[in-house]
C-alpha cells in the first residue's frame, strides 16, 4: 500500500479524493522543516506540496523510499529537481489547475496599476478626495509584451486582445501559426521586443537564464512610461533596476505578485504610489486551489496504481497504455545493461545505444534510462532506476548517446548497446520474442540466440572440433548443469573464432572457471548473472 504525505495545506476536495483512493494511505503533516521534514519523508512513498515547504537537496539526499513528488501548482523551484532525479524521484506539477486564476490576477494588477485603484482606495479610507491625483490611462490601444507564451501567457493574450490591446511576444517554442491565431507579433529576441512595450508581463519559470532577465539595460530599452507586471516568479525582474527605473521616471509603474524571497513583508518597492504589490495571490482563488489539489492527488494516485507518469518535469511522460506497450523493451534494455556491466570489466568511458525498427518509434529516452539503470545496478547497490540512471552516469562523465532508425532488418525491433572501456568495446544486441521474451541475438561480431536470464557463461574459442565437448566435461565434473547452449562463428569475418553462450542452472564455481581457462582453444571467458524469467526491477 502506497503512503502519501501532504506537506502543505490543500483543498479539502483533494483530501477527500485521497481518502477514497483504494490502496492509498495518507497523512497531513504541514509546517515541517529541517531534520523533522527529512525524517518524515523517509516514511512515505509519495508527497504533495505547494510552495510553502522547501524540498532542498539536503532534505532529499539519501531518501531511498520516496518515489514521487506532486506540486499542487506550476512552479517547482522549491524542489531540488537535480537531487530528486538523482534519488530516482519523479517530480510532477499541475500546469493547468491555476492557469485562469493567475492570468486573471495579472490582468487585475495591470488594471489596478493603470487606474491607481489601491492608493485611491487608501486615500478615501483616510478621508481624502484626491481625484486629480489619480488620473490613469486606458489599456485599449496600448501594446502588451508577453515573455513566455505557455498556458498562462496565451490565456492573457486572448483576454488582452479582447480588451483591444496590441500584442507582441517572445517564446522560442510558439509556432508561427499559433502566434497568428492569437494575434501576436513575435520577436526572435525578447530584447528586440522591449522598445514596443507599453506594458510587459513575464510568464516563464525562474532559471539561470531567466533570473534577472529584465535589469538595468533592458529597462532602458523600454519606452518611457512603460509598466511592468510579474505574476510568475520573483527574481525575473531585477528589483534594484525597477527602483532606479521608477526613481528616474522611465517606468510609470510596477506591479508584483511574487518576490525573490517569500514571505516578503519588507521591500523598498512597497508603499510607492506607482507600485502595486500582492502577496503571491495568483493562484489564490477557491477554484484554483481545488483544481491544483485534485490534479496533484490524481497524479499520485495514477502513478501508484497504474504506473502512469503525467506532467513530470524531470522525465518523459508515460501513461499506462504506453507503459504496457513498452514494458518488454524496458525490460530488454535493463537486462542488456545488467549484462554489459558484468562482461565489460574495464572502467567504462562511453556508452551508446541504437534502436532499429518499431522500438525506434517509441519513447526511446525511457528505454535508454532502463539500459543505464541496468548498467549501474551493481555499482549503486540496485538504487539506480529509469529516472536517475542517466544523470548518475553523467555525473561520472559518461553520456548515453542514442541512435535510431525506423527501418527494420532481420528483426522487427532491435536494441544494440555498446560499452567502451580502456580494455575495449563490448557490443550486445537484443530483441523481443513475442511481447515479453527478451533474447540476446548478437555479441560483438557473433550472431546467436540466447536467453537473457539466469546464469550465463560466454567463451571465445578457436573454431575447431573438441572445444564444446571439453567445456561440457568441465561443467559436468563440477556438477553444474547446462540448460542451454548457443554457438556462433563471427559474422562477416573469417570463421577461425567462435563464441559459445551457455545457460547454467547455477553460478559457475571458481574451480570450473579455472579449468575452462586451461582448455586448449579457449581465449576468453565472460560470466553474467541475470534475473530470473519475467523478473522485473522494482521501478518497472
Amino acid at each position: 500500500m502506497a503512503r502519501i504525505v501532504v506537506l502543505d495545506s490543500i483543498s479539502q476536495d483533494g483530501l477527500n479524493l485521497l481518502e477514497a483512493a483504494p490502496g492509498i494511505e495518507y497523512e497531513v503533516k504541514t509546517g515541517l522543516k529541517g531534520e523533522e521534514l527529512r525524517n518524515t519523508l523517509m516514511e512515505f512513498d509519495g508527497a504533495i506540496c505547494r510552495s510553502g515547504v522547501k524540498l532542498t537537496a539536503e532534505i532529499l539526499e539519501g531518501n531511498t523510499r520516496l518515489k514521487a513528488i506532486a506540486r499542487a501548482g506550476v512552479g517547482t523551484d522549491n524542489i531540488d529537481k537535480n537531487m530528486a532525479t538523482r534519488q530516482g524521484m519523479i517530480v510532477m506539477n499541475t500546469p493547468s489547475g491555476n492557469t485562469l486564476s493567475t492570468a486573471e490576477h495579472a490582468l487585475a494588477l495591470m488594471y489596478g496599476l493603470t487606474r491607481f485603484v489601491a492608493p485611491a482606495n487608501q486615500a478615501l479610507a483616510e478621508g481624502r478626495w484626491d481625484k486629480k491625483l489619480f488620473t490613469g490611462s486606458q489599456l485599449a490601444g496600448k501594446t502588451l509584451g508577453i515573455i513566455g507564451l505557455g498556458r498562462i501567457g496565451r490565456t492573457i493574450a486572448i483576454r488582452a486582445r479582447a480588451m483591444e490591446m496590441k500584442l507582441v511576444g517572445y517564446d522560442p517554442f510558439l509556432s508561427d501559426a499559433m502566434a497568428e491565431e492569437l494575434g501576436i507579433k513575435m520577436f526572435a529576441s525578447y530584447r528586440d521586443m522591449l522598445p514596443y512595450c507599453d506594458y510587459l508581463t513575464v510568464h516563464t519559470p525562474l532559471t539561470d537564464e531567466t533570473r534577472g532577465m529584465i535589469s538595468f539595460d533592458e529597462i532602458k530599452m523600454l519606452p518611457k512610461g512603460a509598466r511592468l507586471i510579474n505574476c510568475a516568479r520573483g527574481g525575473i525582474y531585477d528589483e534594484a533596476a525597477l527602483i532606479e527605473g521608477l526613481d528616474s521616471g522611465h517606468l510609470a509603474g510596477v506591479a508584483l505578485d511574487v518576490f525573490p524571497t517569500e514571505p516578503c513583508t519588507e521591500n523598498p518597492l512597497f508603499g510607492r504610489k506607482n507600485v502595486l504589490c500582492t502577496p503571491h495571490l495568483g493562484a489564490s482563488t477557491a477554484e484554483a486551489q481545488t483544481n491544483v489539489a485534485l490534479e496533484a492527488v490524481e497524479l499520485l494516485i495514477d502513478y501508484f496504481t497504474t504506473g502512469t507518469i503525467k506532467s513530470a518535469v524531470n522525465m518523459a511522460p508515460l501513461d499506462g497504455k504506453t507503459l504496457g506497450e513498452m514494458r518488454g523493451y524496458l525490460a530488454l534494455a535493463w537486462r542488456l545493461g545488467l549484462m554489459a556491466s558484468q562482461v565489460e570489466k574495464g572502467r567504462i568511458s562511453k556508452c551508446a545505444i541504437s534502436y532499429r525498427g518499431d522500438v525506434a518509434t517509441k519513447v526511446t529516452s525511457l528505454v535508454s534510462g532502463a539500459f543505464a539503470a541496468g548498467l549501474l545496478s551493481n555499482a549503486t547497490g540496485g538504487e539506480s532506476n529509469i529516472i536517475n540512471a542517466k544523470m548518475l552516469l553523467k555525473e561520472r562523465g559518461i553520456e548515453v548517446v542514442e541512435n535510431k532508425t525506423s527501418e527494420s532488418n532481420t528483426f522487427s525491433s532491435l536494441i544494440t548497446v555498446e560499452v567502451t572501456s580502456e580494455t575495449g568495446t563490448t557490443t550486445l544486441s537484443g530483441t523481443l520474442f513475442g511481447n515479453s521474451m527478451p533474447r540476446l541475438v548478437q555479441v560483438n561480431d557473433f550472431r546467436l540466440e540466447a536467453y537473457l536470464d539466469g546464469n550465463l557463461c560466454l567463451f571465445l574459442h578457436d573454431n575447431v572440433p573438441g572445444v564444446i565437448g571439453a567445456v561440457g566435461n568441465v561443467f559436468g565434473r563440477n556438477n553444474v548443469n547446462i540448460e542451454q547452449l548457443s554457438v556462433s562463428r563471427a559474422c562477416d569475418k573469417c570463421d577461425c573464432k567462435a563464441l559459445g553462450v551457455l545457460g547454467l542452472d547455477a553460478v559457475p564455481p571458481v574451480a570450473a572457471l579455472s579449468e575452462l581457462q586451461k582448455v586448449t582453444g579457449i581465449s576468453k571467458i565472460m560470466c553474467a548473472t541475470l534475473p530470473a524469467v519475467n523478473e522485473l526491477p522494482a521501478w518497472l
